[in-house]
């Protein structure tokens, strides 16, 4: 009966790890928020000061990305919520979907920097205080930038694509703000016109950002895995003592969390038991051994006698 105890004490384990990676992707995300809302307070209170639309539009951009926190903190949320009989794989697939929303807010950010920087060629604007503006911009920088080495860290030790495209976006939100101090740094030379081509240098920025972002969310949506990953759950299945083969290996995400299924072959002579127990010791090792994994389901087949 010890076998069945065995069973019981793994899946609570991974239930841990699971819930304990989603409390990881929430407090992540619940003190970027409020680094993002503190520096874009601080910059609001320059803005009143100087000005500056490009401080303004920067301002305004740090409130939209405090705030894409939140799709993604309902994504942690209902991804920890237990397997229904609609639901049978639960809803980790909610992360994706909040991928997707961080990846267009992206967009929409690049096309509304994109139109200011336009309409501001057309038609300048006198800038007061440039060097106010500057330090804003430096704020809003430094502030982004710790956003975004906090949640790409803690994306990619989790495994979670949304928080690592959430953490891209606000480091494009970090190079807007250098932007602005770019712009102002021009502005106090003497060439007003340096704040719109700074924008429009950024949206490009931007740009590359968002294609590296939207294809690493897509991929997900569409259950890639890394290559390398199935390579090595494929060797780790065939070092288990009595597997002879391993085929049909297939890996996909939901959330942040790999699930795989795969057949062996084992010798023909075992017994149900046995050949159950060798199951649940490739499933123990692959759980072990590969980044994210937290199910496997192994078919055993017997090895085919040649009676030929």
């Amino acid at each position: 009966m010890g076998h069945g105890h065995g069973h019981s004490h793994d899946s609570a384990d991974r239930v841990d790890h699971a819930l304990e990676t989603s409390r990881r992707g929430l407090r992540t995300l619940t003190w970027s928020f409020a680094a993002l809302f503190v520096t874009a307070v601080a910059q609001l209170v320059l803005v009143l000061v100087t000005g500056s639309v490009a401080l303004l539009g920067d301002t305004i951009h740090n409130f939209a990305d405090a705030l894409t926190a939140v799709p993604l903190g309902i994504a942690f949320l209902l991804g920890r919520r237990a397997a229904t009989r609609r639901y049978t794989y639960g809803l980790g697939r909610a992360e994706d979907l909040a991928g997707v929303v961080v990846v267009l807010v992206v967009a929409a950010s690049a096309v509304l920097v994109a139109y200011e920087s336009v309409r501001r060629l057309l038609d300048p604007e006198p800038v007061g205080y440039p060097w106010v503006v500057a330090a804003a911009g430096v704020i809003g920088f430094a502030g982004n930038e710790l956003v975004a080495r906090y949640r790409i860290k803690v994306g990619r030790e989790i495994g979670s694509a949304a928080l690592v495209a959430d953490g891209v976006h606000a480091r494009t939100d970090g190079f807007t703000s250098l932007a602005v101090v770019a712009g102002a740094a021009g502005v106090a030379f003497g060439f007003p016109a340096a704040d719109p081509i700074v924008g429009l240098g950024i949206t490009v920025a931007i740009v590359f950002v968002l294609r590296d972002a939207a294809k690493e969310v897509f991929r997900r949506l569409l259950d890639a895995v890394d290559p390398a990953s199935v390579e090595l759950a494929e060797r780790t299945a065939l070092d288990v003592e009595g597997v002879l083969g391993a085929r049909d290996l297939r890996m996909r995400w939901i959330g942040h969390h790999l699930r795989a299924e795969l057949a062996v072959t084992v010798a023909s002579e075992l017994t149900v038991r046995e050949a159950h127990s060798l199951a649940h010791e490739v499933e123990h090792r692959l759980v072990h051994a590969v980044p994210h994994l937290t199910a496997v389901v192994v078919h055993t087949e017997p090895e085919r006698a040649h009676q030929h």
